[in-house]
């Protein structure tokens, strides 16, 4: 494996200017990074740092004003829209605050969605949304629909469809935003069992205690990286 096998991100100069009543706001300025595989990263600081802009640039849920962005040594601004809703669906599994799952359907169908979409088979559908739910400890819920469960079960069962298209990065804004104390370290646990096992995770949060549990932080200030830090560095 060669040094650039090795990175999933490769962000540089990632700068996004939003254009809002005749005025120029920079919510990102100059942010270069890069990510390896299998790698838990943290990505901190206040309302209005840059956090939620640069988790979509990331995300390929928007597009930069300025700057590259490769994700697996290709570059995003060159993709197609069709080339782009193919890594929003295959490549990147997200996980929100809000839990984003139909209220009417069960835990097993939401879960299986994202293969729906993608064209899979139903016999291989039904055997990777069981073990996506295995995976997060879920399986003997999954025909429950989301108003019964709770709200960690539920965070859970997001982790599970985020996580059914074997992605090559789990992207997760605020995961334990709508949670209690005690459910979010369960969710933060599950995360850490979930890069165990080899996945690129890349939590962004204002959450010192969340942040905590990744290898490395970036705090982002202003739009830009103020500082960054290694576990037990």
């Amino acid at each position: 494996m060669t040094a650039s096998d090795d990175i999933i991100i490769a962000a540089e100069d990632l700068t996004k200017v939003y254009k809002m009543d005749q005025q120029e706001v920079v919510a990102l300025c100059g942010v270069t990074l890069t990510v390896k595989r299998n790698e838990f990263l943290a990505i901190m600081g206040p309302s209005g740092s840059g956090k939620s802009t640069l988790m979509n640039l990331l995300g390929c849920l928007d597009t930069p004003t300025q700057g590259t962005y490769e994700l697996n040594g290709k570059l995003v601004s060159s993709m197609t829209e069709d080339e782009l809703a193919h890594v929003r669906n295959r490549e990147i599994g997200f996980v929100f605050q809000v839990f984003n799952l139909l209220s009417r359907a069960s835990a097993f169908h939401n879960v299986e969605l994202p293969l729906i979409y993608s064209g899979v088979k139903k016999s291989e559908r039904e055997s990777r949304a069981k073990r996506a739910l295995e995976m997060v400890e879920m399986k003997a819920r999954m025909r429950h629909k989301p108003t019964e469960l709770s709200g960690g079960e539920r965070q859970r069962v997001a982790i599970a469809r985020a996580l059914v298209n074997d992605p090559s990065l789990l992207l997760a804004d605020e995961p334990t935003g709508n949670l209690d104390s005690r459910t979010g370290k369960e969710i933060l646990s599950l995360f850490e069992k979930i890069h165990e096992g080899g996945n690129t995770i890349i939590i962004v949060t204002h959450d010192r205690e969340v942040a905590g549990r990744a290898q490395r932080i970036i705090t982002l200030r202003d739009g830009k990286i103020e500082k960054e830090e290694r576990k037990g560095a």
